[in-house]
């Protein structure tokens, strides 16, 4: 957790880069899968409940402005945080998801769990959220546990699985790459490594 912590301080603090970095494998990034999506993408793995996700949501709003057209731009909230509120949340993401309210709900989650300091500590405080953002509380509560959301939690926790992902924010390029932030320093860095790992051909 310090590691990532130090990482968000020096991204925000070295904003630019002097030259383009040479990436290595095991340094920069690693490869999890021997084969790669068919088409390009990148995937976030995160948890409202994490608050190191929490600031890096602008580093994640800068690489979605910049990546190419063609990238697909996933995110998978994980189950492991938050106790038994971590699986409720992770389907509250999907709801978002399915009505298409992801923006409004997202920011709303995160400020109440890291800024005002009150995290939801059941359903009803969930759907509390959605009808801030907006949403018929009829509508989340015909969602919530419909066939449709009960299979993208289930593909959420398949990526989790598949990945082997322990940790977040992890950042997957393309199915295959895991990007590592240890020793990156700043916002252009990294996006410059998702950039070269949905380039790389091997």
């Amino acid at each position: 957790m310090k590691k990532v912590f130090v990482l968000l301080v020096s991204l925000f603090m070295a904003p630019f880069l002097q030259a383009a970095p040479a990436f290595k494998e095991n340094v920069n990034y690693e490869v999890i899968r021997q084969t790669s999506t068919p088409k390009p993408e990148v995937m976030e793995f995160f948890s409202y409940f994490c608050p190191h996700c929490y600031q890096f949501e602008p580093i994640m709003a800068e690489l979605r402005k910049q990546l190419p057209a063609d990238v697909t731009f996933k995110r998978t909230p994980v189950a492991f945080l938050g106790k038994e509120m971590g699986p409720e949340l992770q389907r509250a993401y999907a709801v978002a998801d399915l009505l298409k309210v992801e923006d409004k709900v997202t920011p709303l989650f995160f400020n109440l769990i890291h800024a005002e300091r009150q995290p939801p500590q059941n359903r009803a405080d969930v759907r509390a959220v959605f009808v801030k953002a907006g949403v018929d509380g009829k509508d989340f509560d015909g969602a919530i546990d419909s066939f449709a959301v009960n299979g993208m939690v289930a593909q959420y926790d398949r990526n989790t699985g598949s990945m082997n992902i322990r940790a977040v924010p992890s950042t997957v390029v393309n199915g295959k790459y895991l990007v590592k932030t240890e020793g990156i320093k700043s916002t252009d860095e990294y996006i410059a490594l998702v950039k070269f790992l949905l380039n790389k051909q091997d």
